[in-house]
């Protein structure tokens, strides 16, 4: 079989490398070991190509041949030169090589795991996936099982290499997956992902590594969302696909501001932005939808973006009806939110207009009452500077955050102009029972409205309601105004603001308001603040004392008061008793330590004195129970020993009898996290366990430009395994460990580690 690979790629070499270059290229190959799921056989198949490699290149006259075979081949005729040339135990061959920049060595099956890893650590990883699946598709039969370090089923021969061959493809779909993931092609690397946890599922193979894929697959799943979403209409079935990925995940975190853990790696303030990120690849059917579903969960943030989608979708299908369950929607979001200037456009936008007016009075957005008070200056009531808002909010707020309606114009006059609205509209209750509702929702009378102080009057003969007319005057303004911006006033879904307010139920933590949190509690449209105005409280008159009472009172009442005000003289006397004895020792105690100092003075202490009590120590005790806080400045020894033996007794107390799970957070990070939690769960499910002895010794600590640690150890592990309560294996591993350390929160974790060599013992 020939491999493309050549001597200097193996060793990582340039030509023109010098012999002490290629003895410490060497010596950094032969350190650098694969992953500890690989066997023996696998490491010592790598290792012999490696050293072949630089017997050749430390020979000079061997090395001068396969120069000549080198350069002849990179820059002879055509770039391609036909040419072999025997070297120790290999032919070097470049006739029908596929790739023509590379020259191709011929090796044994035995040998094919180890060239597959060195392909794999040059980052060829495509050319893996071709040589690995024709070797797994022509096998015959497939070899016993190993799962992680210890085999299952009948003797597994010592020449069989197939479980490190799938292992070796699995990998480099992982690697593979991570590369298109870091290019953007999210829904490529998801492929190459399930290819290779589908393999491992399939064999029954290595466990960790599937719980790595698994963990990637989760952290990718917003991505795909993404772009499934974004494709075109026309894609409906890849769409589709999109969208049950988003109900899983919805339904894994349980809603949009849930606090389930669906393993993306999102907190509740990146998912609110994904979700504001998502909706520009929605139509406003989708959403509409989408959100009604997830607002019954409750969700306040759902029930807001129903809102939304209901409005856009029947002002532009002409449908008042979801205009209508918006407004009653925003009855339940009134309790918790000033949501009152959507309530007015709703108003508004179903012909109640004197509704609108009113409720738009309760708004506490300054900018857009500005906006309308400014437009109405000519006008005896707020309307027609509402109608120009509503255009321009549902125009410029709205409908850019849907799809199929970002380029679509709002007008009033259309809306109001067509038949079936105006249908609607007519069939609809009176303002006043629904003004009974507002009252009550929002514990607000509405009897006396309040007027701006600068607004003009309103004209006795001009009629208090005006019904909107298809035909709108000409004379107003319908283009959008330079001032105010109405993307600074953050109308556009504030979702801090919802998430506030929404269900206690949920529990939800408070996000910052969208507008200024230090605004008073009510404004009228003038812009100018002022108090909620008091209750009126009927004040009690004091009672005049009765003269003839005050003057000759006589009989019980008198003698009753009488008894009473000798009481109180005698309480005041005591009182004053007390407090002159009390006076009159702290004279006489002061007066005798003067004394006694000038007759007996004792000796004065210089300098700053110690404030030790009896009740508290001169320092602070740590508590023994704490978790272990490092100290500022760079790792030590002596910290990096702790933290791994408690990463060593977390990991015993995961995956022993009690199956600690949720301790592993104190101690990973990251995919490392995810790996352990994944084996610690599937232990538990298949009712396994295990115990372990832990031998310790930490070798060196290097501290990393970006801020990690790099610690090499020394572990002895004996382990024993334990299968529905009987012991299954004992093993003895002596192991050197590179942990990555990260400082998280005060507090270091380890985000991953690898096996740099292993000796392994099984009884």
């Amino acid at each position: 079989m020939r491999i493309p690979l050549d001597y200097y790629r193996i060793l990582g070499l340039p030509l023109a490398a010098s012999d002490e270059q290629l003895r410490q290229s060497y010596s950094d190959r032969i350190v650098q070991l694969p992953r500890r799921e690989y066997s023996q056989a696998a490491i010592s198949s790598r290792k012999q190509l490696i050293e072949e490699a630089y017997v050749v290149l430390s020979n000079p006259k061997e090395r001068s041949s396969y120069n000549e075979l080198y350069v002849a081949h990179a820059y002879g005729p055509n770039g391609n030169a036909n040419a072999t040339v025997a070297v120790g135990n290999h032919t070097e061959s470049n006739k029908g090589d596929p790739d023509p920049q590379s020259l191709s060595i011929d090796i044994s099956q035995q040998e094919l795991v180890g060239a597959l890893l060195i392909l794999q650590e040059l980052g060829e990883y495509e050319l893996v996936l071709k040589l690995g699946h024709n070797y797994l598709t022509n096998q015959s039969s497939v070899a016993a099982a190993k799962v992680g370090n210890h085999l299952v089923g009948d003797e597994l021969s010592e020449s069989s290499e197939y479980p490190d061959i799938v292992l070796t493809v699995a990998l480099a779909c992982l690697e593979l997956g991570r590369e298109q993931w870091q290019q953007g092609h999210h829904e490529n690397a998801a492929i190459s992902l399930e290819t290779g946890q589908e393999l491992l599922s399939r064999e029954g193979l290595f466990a960790s590594v599937q719980a790595e894929m698994q963990a990637d697959l989760y952290k990718l799943r917003p991505y795909r969302i993404l772009e499934l979403l974004a494709l075109p209409e026309e894609k409906a079935a890849e769409r589709r696909q999109g969208l049950a990925f988003l109900h899983n995940i919805l339904s894994d975190r349980g809603g949009i501001d849930g606090t389930g853990n669906d393993y993306s790696g999102l907190n509740i303030d990146d998912f609110l932005r994904f979700i504001q990120q998502l909706r520009h690849h929605l139509t406003v059917a989708e959403q509409h939808k989408l959100f009604e579903a997830e607002s019954k969960r409750p969700s306040a943030v759902a029930n807001y973006l129903a809102v939304y989608a209901s409005l856009a979708r029947g002002f532009t299908q002409r449908q008042p009806a979801l205009i209508r369950q918006a407004k009653q929607m925003l009855m339940g979001l009134g309790k918790r939110q000033d949501v009152h200037l959507e309530q007015s456009l709703c108003a508004l936008l179903l012909g109640q207009t004197e509704e609108a007016t009113r409720v738009l009075e309760l708004s506490q957005e300054y900018e857009a009452l500005a906006f309308i008070r400014e437009r109405s200056l000519d006008s005896p009531d707020l309307l027609p500077g509402l109608c120009l808002y509503a255009e321009q909010w549902l125009q410029n707020e709205v409908f850019p955050h849907f799809r199929d309606l970002a380029q679509q114009p709002a007008s009033l006059k259309d809306y109001f102009a067509t038949p079936q609205v105006q249908a609607y509209l007519e069939a609809l209750p009176t303002e006043a029972e629904t003004t009974n509702d507002w009252a009550v929702i929002n514990g607000r009378s509405f009897s006396q409205p309040p007027r701006p102080s600068n607004h003009p009057p309103v004209d006795p003969k001009f009629p208090q309601e005006r019904k909107l007319d298809p035909d709108l005057p000409e004379t107003v303004n319908y283009k959008r105004p330079q001032q105010p911006n109405f993307a600074s006033t953050n109308r556009s879904i504030p979702l801090g603001n919802v998430a506030n307010g929404a269900n206690p139920e949920t529990n939800v933590p408070s996000f910052a308001r969208t507008v200024d949190p230090a605004r008073p509690t009510n404004h009228n449209l003038n812009g100018t603040a002022h108090a909620t105005p008091p209750r009126k409280v009927k004040k009690r008159r004091r009672r005049k004392a009765n003269p003839a009472n005050s003057r000759g009172a006589s009989g019980p009442r008198a003698n009753f008061t009488h008894t009473l005000d000798g009481k109180t003289r005698l309480v005041w006397t005591v009182f004053a008793s007390l407090a002159g004895i009390l006076v009159f020792w702290l004279i006489v105690s002061t007066t005798f330590g003067w004394v006694r100092n000038i007759l007996d003075p004792t000796p004065v202490l210089q300098g700053e004195q110690l404030a030790v009590q009896l009740n508290e120590p001169p320092m602070a005790i740590p508590d023994p129970n704490s978790k272990l806080l490092p100290p500022e400045g760079s790792l030590t020894e002596e910290m990096a020993q702790k933290v791994i033996q408690t990463w060593l007794s977390t990991k015993a107390s995961a995956l022993g009898p009690s199956h600690d799970i949720g301790s592993l957070q104190d101690i990973l990070t990251g995919a490392t996290l995810a790996q352990w939690r994944l084996i610690a769960q599937q232990e538990r499910s298949q009712n396994r366990y295990r115990t372990y002895n832990h031998t310790v010794n930490v070798e060196y600590v290097n501290q990393n430009p970006d801020q990690s640690v790099v610690a090499v150890a020394r572990v002895r592990e004996v382990t024993q395994f334990y299968e529905r309560g009987q012991i299954n294996n004992i093993t003895d591993e002596t192991l050197r460990v590179r942990y990555s350390l990260i400082r998280q929160a005060d507090v270091w974790r380890i985000q991953n580690m690898s096996v740099i060599n292993q000796v392994s013992m099984n009884f």
